[in-house]
């Protein structure tokens, strides 16, 4: 009552019964993870609102310079990658090597 290893894939395994199943070890693709779609959505936020929020009067001593500059949201945007690639390194140090069943 062996396991033998298919020599197809080192991520198939045949089973005492017959049967290949396949043991991955790979989280799922970044893009169809929802830290992916959060990451988008706040990227779009942070440059959209740097688009939109000016210094008209609204709080800022009526000089009417620019509130939100540019070099700000990239700032911002910057922050929020390496928030990104940080969950993504999480999530792969989490997932298990094919040799640990």
């Amino acid at each position: 009552m062996s396991t033998q290893i298919s020599t197809a894939s080192r991520h198939d395994a045949t089973s005492a019964d017959g049967v290949i199943r396949r043991r991955s070890a790979e989280t799922k693709a970044a893009f169809k993870t929802t830290e992916f779609i959060a990451y988008v959505v706040m990227v779009l936020g942070v440059l959209i609102a740097s688009i939109v929020v000016d210094g008209n009067g609204n709080g800022d001593n009526g000089a009417g310079g620019d509130y939100f500059r540019a070099d700000q949201a990239w700032f911002y945007v910057v922050l929020l990658t390496i928030g990104y690639m940080a969950s993504r390194g999480l999530a792969k140090a989490g997932t298990r090597d094919s040799s640990d069943a």
